[in-house]
């Protein structure tokens, strides 16, 4: 399984819009995207500008897929106006899983 870790910050104002885009990514994931095995959203409780992703693939053509996908694309043309800093993405093979 391959993952993704995404650690995203909004500036102060536009938390909305980008809880708003990610959930977009989230629902065309879901749709769309059989070889993305999770794609898991969180807002952080103690900084509400901070996001993170959590997402996993079955193997590097699902992940390629995603990440050239529209709804990739259309959520960097949203987010990088309202971007406080880089994106920090660390990308790994899972060791470990426990579902459920």
């Amino acid at each position: 399984m391959i993952t993704i870790t995404a650690v995203i910050t909004a500036k102060a104002g536009k938390e909305d819009v980008m809880r708003d885009a990610l959930l977009a990514v989230a629902d065309h994931v879901e749709a769309n995207e059989a070889g993305t095995v999770g794609f898991f959203v969180s807002q952080d409780a103690g900084d509400p500008h901070r996001f993170t992703t959590y997402e996993r693939f079955c193997d590097d053509a699902a992940m390629q897929r995603h990440n050239g996908s529209d709804a990739v694309a259309t959520f960097f043309a949203i987010a990088k106006p309202i971007l406080d800093g880089e994106v920090v993405l660390v990308t790994g093979a899972e060791l470990s899983a426990k579902a459920g």
